[in-house]
């Protein structure tokens, strides 16, 4: 069995999630017990306690996809801030709750679309909030 890696949330984002998850009926969307099973296991701190190289919400990362050495880059969001740029990603999206509280140099599975998945890499924290002092983001 693999062990799931040790989170860091800030007690901003954690507080913001579960009042938007207790928001929304049981089921609201796909991964939803995946997040709030995260957000229960997670080491919570204050914002300015937050490693400067783990993500947080509205923080831009940069991956670098295993096999093929494709990287992109993508910023954690809420749902109400998802943009048809691409360059989003909401915290709703399986892969998103997985994402939340990790850090610089973690792994983590990628679906690929069509099936399957890729193992993609955090090569680096682009942008946290938290790191900029920006505590109320």
């Amino acid at each position: 069995m693999e062990t799931r890696p040790e989170i860091v949330i800030s007690s901003r984002d954690a507080e913001r999630l579960e009042k938007l998850i207790d928001s929304l009926p049981k089921g609201a969307f796909p991964g939803q017990e995946d997040l709030e099973n995260e957000l229960a296991r997670a080491e919570i701190v204050e914002p300015n306690e937050v490693p400067p190289g783990v993500v947080t919400m509205n923080s831009t990362v940069r991956f670098r996809v295993e096999a093929t050495e494709e990287e992109f880059s993508l910023t954690l969001v809420y749902p109400k801030d998802v943009d048809s740029s691409g360059g989003t990603l909401s915290i709703f999206a399986p892969v998103g709750s997985a994402l939340l509280g990790l850090s610089q140099g973690e792994e983590i599975e990628w679906p690929r679309p069509g099936g399957g998945a890729h193992r993609v890499r955090i090569e680096e924290i682009l942008y946290q909030p938290e790191r900029a002092g920006e505590y109320h983001r």
